[in-house]
C-alpha cells in the first residue's frame, strides 16, 4: 500500500475551455480538492497537470470536478481525437454562416453602393429573420450559455459570460423592436455569434500547429512493431509488446521501445538524444532508445522496457509537464486576467449610461449597441495565449537538441543569467577518468586496487568506475563487498573481506585523523602537477597506497565557455579536485575564476554567496555529488551523459554532456521571452486601441468581435515566428 504522502501526476487533456479565464477556474476548483498539491492548466494546450497525494484523493475524483464546472478531462495518450473539436467548432461557423447570411442579405439595401442588389420579399420577412436568428442564438450559440452558465455558478466571469450577455442583449432588443412594429436588428446577435467562432476556429487552428511545432517527440512514437515469436514475425500494436521480446526494426523505422542490439551492428540516427545529426554504430549488446532511426539496413533488437517506461515517454512527459507550468509572466498574466473580465463588464455598463444619459440622452439602441462593441471587444484570450505559446514552442525546440526542461519559469530565469558555475569531472572534462598510476604502501599495487575496486562496487562516481575499469584490464577478481556508506565529495568506505576499506581524499582523511604516509608525498606531488587527481586508499583506518587519476577535457568545452562569454555571462568552476588538476581544466577552457577542492555543500554555500551579491547563477553538474548546488541555483543544469538518472536532477538536463547545449538553450530563452513580451505589448496595444474606440461608437458590435478573436491569432501569429527566429539563430551559431 502507497503511504498517503506520496505524490503522483495526472496528466489531462482538457475540452471546452474558450479563454484563460477557464484555465484559471479549472486551476482554482481543483486546487481546492484535498490532497491535490499542485495545478497547472494550459489553455493553449488545452491540458493540465496536477501534482496529487495518491492516498487522499483518485485521478477520477479530479476527472469528476472538471466535469462538475462544466469542462471534460481525459488522461493524456487515451484522447484518440484531438481534432474533435476544431471539427466541431468548423460545423458551428459553417452552419451560422449559413443561416447569418441571408440576415445580412436584408442589410444591403442601408448602403448606397449596395442598393441595385434585389433582396427577395421572404427574406425580409420579420418570422423568417425571428427563426433564423434563434437558431443562431440558441442552437449554434448554446455552448455559449453552457459556458456562461458554469463560469456564473462558480461566481466567475470568461468569454462566454460576455458574448452570451451581449448577444442576448441584442436579440431580446431585436425582439422587442419587432413586437412593437419597428426596425429589426435580428443580424447583429447572429454576425456577432458567427464572427467569434470563426474567430475561435482561426485560433484554435493556429494554436493547434503551435502545439504540433512545440511536441519534439509525437512523430518519433512507432505506431506498431514487428515481434518474433516461435520462430515467425507478425506486426502487432504497442501495447502488446513485453519485455524479452525479439524485434525486427525495418530500415528508416523509428525503434518502438527501448532494448539491446541482439546481434551483428547497426547504424542509427539518435538526434533526439543528441541534438546532432551524426550518425552512430551501434554493436550487439549495446543499449538502443525508442525514437531513434534505423539507418541502412534492418535491426534485431531485444526490449528492456516498453511503453511509458521508455527514455522517449519519460522525457515526452517531462516536456509536457514543462509547457503545463507557467512563467513567472504568465502567472502575472492569470491574474490580470482573472479580473479582466469584470472590469470589461462594468466598463461596457458605464458606456451604456454614458449614452443613455448624456451623450444621446434616451436613445437605448445607439447605447445598446455601442456597450455591445465594447462586451465583444474585450476578452483576456489574447493575453492568455501570450506566454504559453511561446513557451511551447522553445521547450519543443529545446527537446528537440537534447536539452530538456523540467518547468517554463527556469527558461525565464535562464534569460536573465549573469553567471554560471560548472563543474569540472563529466561537466568540463568528458567524466571518464582512467587510472594513470597506483603508489602502493606494502604489497603489490594489484592487491591493492583489488580492495579499492570492492569498496567503489556500488558508486556512480566517474573516479569509482575508472578504478573498477583499471582492476577489470589488470583481470583482477573483485570480492564482494559490504556495509557501504558514501560521501559524496569526500570518499567511500565498505567493508571487504572482514576489513574496513576507505578510498577517498586528503579532506576526507583529515576529518578522520587519518595520517597520509610521508612516502607517498612525492608521489602525489608529480601527479598534482600534471594536473591529474589523487585519491587515498585505506585499511582499517591505516593509509595503504594512493591513486592517480586523469580525466580529458571536453572538444567542446573551450567553445561553450567562449559562447557563454560572448552572451555576457561570467564562467566559474568550482570542483572537489584538487587545485592544479582543476586549474590546468581551465586553463585549457579559458576559465580564470578557479575554486577547487570545494564539498558539494561548499559549492551551495558559493552559489547562494553570488546570488546574494544579486547575480542570477546557474549551475551544470551532475545530479548526484552536485545535488545541493544544482537545487541552490536559481537555474540548475544537469549533465546527462546518456543517462535516464538524470532527468531526476536539476531544472534543465543536457542529455549528451555537451555544455554548448547551455549555450544554446541561453539564446533560445532570450528570445522567448522577447517573443513573449512582443505577445504582451500587441495583446495590450489591441485592448488600449480598440476598447475605447468601440465606447465612442467607431466600430460595430460584429466587428469587435471578429477584432476580439483576431487578435488571438495574431498573438498566436507572432509566436510562431519564434521557430524561424530560433532556427535561423542557431544556424548561424553552427556557421560561426
Amino acid at each position: 500500500m502507497q503511504p498517503l504522502d506520496e505524490e503522483e501526476v495526472l496528466d489531462l487533456r482538457i475540452h471546452g475551455m474558450s479563454c484563460t479565464a477557464c484555465a484559471t477556474r479549472i486551476e482554482r476548483a481543483v486546487g481546492k480538492l484535498a490532497g491535490v498539491s499542485g495545478v497547472s492548466v494550459h489553455y493553449a494546450a488545452k491540458s493540465a497537470y496536477i501534482t496529487y497525494a495518491s492516498g487522499a484523493v483518485t485521478p477520477a475524483v479530479i476527472i469528476e470536478r472538471i466535469g462538475q464546472i462544466g469542462f471534460q478531462a481525459i488522461p493524456h495518450g487515451r484522447d484518440e481525437d484531438a481534432g474533435s473539436e476544431i471539427d466541431a467548432l468548423k460545423l458551428r461557423v459553417i452552419a451560422g454562416s449559413l443561416l447569418t447570411l441571408p440576415l445580412l442579405w436584408t442589410m444591403v439595401h442601408h448602403y448606397d453602393l449596395l442598393r441595385g442588389i434585389p433582396v427577395p420579399a421572404f427574406i425580409e420577412e420579420p418570422i423568417l429573420q425571428l427563426l433564423l436568428a434563434s437558431v443562431v442564438q440558441f442552437f449554434i450559440g448554446m455552448p455559449f450559455y453552457f459556458g456562461a452558465y458554469y463560469a456564473l455558478r462558480e461566481r466567475t466571469a470568461n468569454m462566454d459570460v460576455l458574448v452570451a450577455i451581449g448577444t442576448t442583449a441584442a436579440y431580446v432588443y431585436s425582439y422587442i423592436s419587432m413586437m412593437a412594429g419597428g426596425a429589426l436588428y435580428f443580424e447583429t446577435s447572429a454576425v456577432v455569434i458567427t464572427a467569434v467562432l470563426g474567430g475561435k476556429l482561426l485560433e484554435a487552428a493556429a494554436s493547434e500547429r503551435a502545439m504540433k511545432e512545440g511536441d519534439g517527440y509525437a512523430s518519433l512514437q512507432a505506431k506498431e512493431a514487428i515481434v518474433v515469436r516461435g520462430g515467425k514475425s507478425e506486426r502487432i500494436p504497442l501495447d502488446r509488446l513485453r519485455v524479452g521480446d525479439q524485434l525486427i526494426v525495418e530500415a528508416n523505422g523509428h525503434l518502438p521501445a527501448d532494448g539491446i542490439v541482439a546481434d551483428g551492428e547497426a547504424t542509427l540516427d539518435e538526434s533526439f538524444l543528441t541534438g546532432e545529426s551524426g550518425m552512430v554504430k551501434r554493436l550487439a549488446g549495446d543499449r538502443v532508445f525508442a525514437g531513434t532511426t534505423v539507418i541502412g539496413h534492418p535491426l534485431r533488437m531485444q526490449v528492456l522496457a516498453t511503453g511509458r517506461g521508455t527514455l522517449l515517454s519519460r522525457i515526452a512527459a517531462i516536456t509536457r509537464q514543462a509547457q503545463a507550468t507557467k512563467s513567472s509572466i504568465g502567472r502575472k498574466v492569470d491574474r490580470m486576467a482573472a479580473v479582466f473580465v469584470p472590469v470589461m463588464m462594468a466598463l461596457s455598463l458605464a458606456t451604456l449610461a454614458l449614452w443613455l444619459l448624456w451623450l444621446n440622452p434616451g436613445d437605448w439602441k445607439t447605447a445598446s449597441i455601442h456597450a455591445l462593441a465594447v462586451l465583444l471587444a474585450a476578452c483576456p484570450c489574447a493575453l492568455g495565449l501570450a506566454a504559453p505559446i511561446s513557451l511551447v514552442l522553445a521547450t519543443g525546440k529545446l527537446a528537440r537538441r537534447g536539452i530538456v526542461l523540467k518547468e517554463a519559469s527556469a527558461l525565464e530565469r535562464l534569460a536573465q543569467l549573469n553567471l554560471i558555475v560548472l563543474d569540472k569531472t563529466g561537466t568540463l572534462t568528458e567524466g571518464k577518468p582512467a587510472v594513470t598510476g597506483v603508489s602502493a604502501l606494502n604489497g603489490a599495487p594489484n592487491g591493492l586496487l583489488r580492495l579499492a575496486a570492492a569498496a567503489e562496487e556500488r558508486s556512480q562516481h566517474p573516479f569509482a568506475e575508472a578504478i573498477r575499469e583499471s582492476a577489470r584490464r589488470a583481470g583482477l577478481v573483485v570480492p564482494a563487498s559490504a556495509s557501504h556508506a558514501a560521501y559524496p565529495g569526500k570518499g567511500i568506505e565498505a567493508l571487504v573481506e572482514g576489513k574496513a576499506v576507505a578510498v577517498g581524499n586528503a579532506g576526507f582523511a583529515a576529518e578522520r585523523s587519518w595520517p597520509i604516509h610521508r612516502s607517498l608525498q612525492g608521489f602525489a606531488e608529480r601527479k598534482e602537477e600534471a594536473g591529474e587527481t589523487v585519491v587515498y586508499a585505506f585499511v582499517d583506518g591505516v593509509c595503504a597506497g594512493a591513486f592517480a587519476l586523469a580525466d580529458s577535457v571536453k572538444r567542446t568545452s573551450k567553445e561553450a565557455v567562449e559562447d557563454l562569454k560572448r552572451e555576457g555571462i561570467r564562467v566559474l568552476l568550482a570542483t572537489g579536485d584538487h587545485p592544479s588538476a582543476a586549474k590546468k581544466a581551465a586553463g585549457l577552457t579559458g576559465i580564470r575564476d578557479v575554486h577547487a577542492s570545494m564539498l558539494p555543500d561548499q559549492k551551495a554555500a558559493l552559489i547562494r554567496r553570488l546570488q546574494g551579491d544579486g547575480l542570477v547563477v546557474a549551475m551544470a553538474g551532475d545530479g548526484w555529488n552536485d545535488a545541493p548546488a544544482l537545487a541552490a541555483a536559481d537555474v540548475g543544469i544537469a549533465m546527462g551523459g546518456g543517462t535516464e538518472a538524470a532527468l531526476d536532477a536539476g531544472d534543465m538536463t543536457l542529455l549528451r554532456s555537451r555544455l554548448t547545449g547551455i549555450s544554446e538553450a541561453l539564446q533560445i530563452s532570450r528570445l522567448t521571452v522577447r517573443n513573449i513580451r512582443q505577445n504582451l505589448g500587441f495583446a495590450f496595444l489591441y485592448n488600449a486601441v480598440v476598447i475605447p474606440f468601440a465606447a465612442v461608437g467607431g466600430i460595430e458590435p460584429w466587428m469587435a468581435g471578429t477584432a476580439m478573436a483576431l487578435s488571438s491569432v495574431s498573438v498566436v501569429g507572432n509566436a510562431l515566428r519564434l521557430n524561424g527566429q530560433m532556427k535561423r539563430k542557431l544556424d548561424r551559431r553552427l556557421a560561426a
